[in-house]
């Protein structure tokens, strides 16, 4: 998912989006652990996705406290 269309969602949509992302990664590392996962690589890119995310909430925390 690309920054611009993170900052396209609403902050409650971008909790929730983190709430699934932290589910679909915990799914990850299970598959992972029982030798089912064939691409390594997505771990790393959700990780990736989940950080872009707080990043979007956590400026418009900033914004809103005037930072």
């Amino acid at each position: 998912m690309k920054t611009k269309e993170i900052r396209d969602l609403t902050t409650e949509e971008l909790i929730k989006k983190v709430a699934d992302l932290k589910g679909e990664l915990f799914n990850l590392r299970f598959r992972l652990a029982t030798g089912q996962l064939d691409n390594p690589m997505t771990i790393k890119d959700v990780k990736r996705t989940i950080a872009r995310v707080q990043t979007v909430i956590r400026e418009r925390e900033l914004k809103k406290a005037g930072l």
